[in-house]
């Protein structure tokens, strides 16, 4: 037999929670480490999620009316200093070239952490009259911001994202829009990465640094930690009047352009790894698998009829648009072939037998519940296509079940110690609106201020921090 061992059992997560998740990451092929401390690599198969990812939003972005774009990596740093919430806010985080070739440069240049201050430097030459409005631009890039502490997908130095940029004649276009493009982020996040989310407004202290406000849709992992899974925000005319970005009104009238921008990242890959994988690897909702359903024979009597048969029902659900591998390799047993594919997270597992021939049947095997059923040849696509369906519903309706059973109540900040010491999720709390108080919760716990629900509760209680009658619901969590 093949000298091959199965795959390594990983970490427990419930025994070491980020032992696992880089079990997993690791295990499952989606990275490796780069040369430079808190860069990676991205990996065949992740950067295949990643691209199936890229082609539904990038599908749903153009659909509003957006139009790709490609700016500049190297950002001069007059540029970042003209906004200065903005700079403040990612100073810290900054690389920057000082030299290029031998010479040294005369003016530092930014390694983009974000490009709100080159697109505007060209939307400000662009837009000149009402008719280049509104400009709805979108990139797809790599961004830097030299982090201290990193983990693979969730928080690295460099990571591949899409950021919105657009221009509007008015406020309330604007507003428009950003609530518009976290709809499409919440849609994207629930419908194909099956991950619920809690969409709302982020309080004054979390906001992006040179916005007027910032929207953002929050998941909450399997260890009852939050995930900003995307994040909207409203600049007003903050950028457009450091910019000069003018447009002649209809009265022939000088006006500035009103802005927003809006984005989201490969983050979101370790988002999918911790609210739906296992201690068996990762699983995949299979609307992002690479592949979906795997196919494994068994060869044993006529090796050729059942892989023939095997190729055979691969292109039938090539031709029905589904994501297809036969695994025909004899050095490899069908018990690691089970293993390998359990832990890379593939959807469907098909087991093809000679007895399986004979009564013109097949074995399923879902990654997401484990569990096998014997199913007739007959109307096998369609079979497959609903399959695949119930799988990608079923692992919304577990996650969602969990952030339901793991979103609680609370009303002072020793019951949320109290919460937190038993088991993290989702805070459900009433606040006062006063910042110093959301200081005093995440001084005293920890957690921060997720965001302002757009769906509140009705009433009022009591501010969780200083007691005030309040009318206001926000979500607390510990955080990624």
């Amino acid at each position: 037999m093949e000298d091959k061992k199965f795959v390594k059992e990983i970490q427990s997560k419930e025994e070491d929670y980020s032992r696992w998740y880089l079990d997993i990451v690791k295990k499952a092929d989606l990275m490796d480490y780069g040369p430079v401390k808190g860069t990676m690599v991205i990996k065949p198969y992740g950067y295949a999620i990643w691209e199936n990812m890229q082609k539904d939003l990038d599908r749903r972005i153009k659909e509003t009316g957006h139009e790709n774009a490609y700016f500049p990596l190297l950002i001069p740093e007059s540029y970042l200093k003209k906004e200065m919430n903005h700079v403040e806010g990612f100073a810290p985080e900054v690389a920057w070239v000082t030299q290029g070739g031998n010479e040294p440069l005369e003016e530092r240049l930014v390694v983009r952490p974000t490009s709100e201050t080159i697109i505007c430097s060209m939307m400000s030459q662009w837009i000149q009259s009402y008719r280049d409005l509104p400009m709805k631009l979108n990139q797809w890039a790599n961004v830097m911001r030299w982090e201290k502490s990193t983990k693979p997908f969730l928080r690295t130095s460099e990571f591949l994202w899409q950021e919105g940029h657009t221009a509007h004649a008015t406020y309330e276009e604007a507003e428009e829009e950003a609530l518009q493009m976290l709809e499409v982020y919440r849609a994207f996040v629930e419908e194909v990465l099956a991950m619920p989310v809690i969409p709302g407004k982020k309080t004054e202290n979390e906001k992006f640094a040179g916005a007027e406000h910032t929207y953002s849709i929050e998941a909450l992992m399997s260890d009852g930690k939050a995930l900003q899974a995307g994040t909207s925000h409203h600049l007003g005319q903050n950028f457009s009047k450091v910019f000069d970005i003018q447009f002649a009104d209809q009265n022939n009238q000088m006006q500035y352009v009103y802005q927003t921008s809006w984005g989201s990242s490969t983050r979101l890959i370790g988002g999918l790894i911790m609210t739906h994988s296992d201690d068996r690897g990762l699983a995949l909702p299979p609307k992002v698998a690479p592949i979906q359903v795997v196919i494994i024979p068994i060869l044993r009597g006529d090796k050729e009829l059942i892989r023939n048969k095997a190729h055979e029902l691969a292109a039938e659900l090539k031709q029905g648009g589904i994501r297809v591998k036969v695994d025909d390799r004899e050095e490899m047993t069908p018990g690691w072939k089970f293993n390998e594919y359990e832990m890379r997270g593939v959807p469907i597992r098909i087991e093809l037998g000679p007895k399986d021939l004979e009564k013109e049947q097949f074995v399923l095997a879902r990654r997401d519940t484990g569990t096998k059923e014997f199913l007739p040849l007959m109307n096998f696509v369609e079979t497959i296509k609903e399959k695949l369906e119930q799988i990608q519903k079923d692992m919304f309706d577990k996650a969602k079940a969990f952030m339901d059973s793991h979103t609680f109540e609370i009303n002072s900040i020793e019951e949320m110690k109290e919460q937190l010491l038993k088991e993290k999720g989702f805070m459900k709390s009433w606040w006062c609106g006063d910042l110093k108080c959301l200081d005093e919760v995440k001084e005293e716990t920890g957690a921060t201020a997720r965001n302002i629900p757009f769906k509140q509760r009705e009433g009022s209680g009591k501010c969780v921090c200083c007691g005030k009658e309040s009318t206001t619901t926000v979500y607390f969590a510990r955080a990624y």
